[in-house]
């Protein structure tokens, strides 16, 4: 039965050649992105809102964290490949809530933007728009956290 090593993961310049640690860029993108389009957007209703911008900033936040911890070669503990799991299974689990909740919120918009409103109607379709924006960016910042966590899955596995 094999131990896990601290050779396991990929520190220093080696994380921008491995997988799953490639998908750090990716992940920090589209993150950013979600984070961006809510917080400049006509948030209604505030607390659901408020949840999508607490995932995207928690998970990009902790995503640099991780990023510089590997970065410095700090991951060297035997503890680290099921840590990395964990850290990016929990942030599937909320990217894909916030997603949901996101994707609800915008169809309730897009029906507010065909049946009229007291904003005008280019000013509803420009916040549809975002919306639509955003949900697209969560689902592929979902899918670019679940497939790390699968690498990092089988690479945990492994050790």
């Amino acid at each position: 039965m094999a131990s896990t090593s601290g050779d396991v993961l990929p520190t220093g310049s080696r994380i921008f050649t491995s997988i799953p640690e490639i998908f750090f860029i990716p992940e920090f993108v589209f993150g950013g992105l979600v984070w961006m389009l809510v917080a400049s957007n006509y948030v209604s209703p505030q607390n659901p809102m408020g949840w999508v911008m607490f995932v995207s900033v928690f998970c990009f936040v902790l995503t640099t964290l991780w990023f510089f911890i590997f970065l410095c070669g700090c991951n060297m503990s035997s503890i680290w490949p099921s840590l990395d799991v964990f850290y990016h299974f929990v942030a599937v689990v909320f990217y894909l809530s916030a997603s949901v909740i996101l994707a609800y919120f915008t169809i309730g918009i897009g029906q507010v933007v065909n049946s009229g409103s007291s904003l005008t109607p280019d000013a509803l379709l420009k916040i549809y728009r975002l919306q639509i924006s955003a949900v697209v960016m969560s689902y592929l910042a979902t899918l670019l956290y679940f497939l790390h966590t699968i690498f990092s899955a089988i690479r945990w596995r492994r050790s």
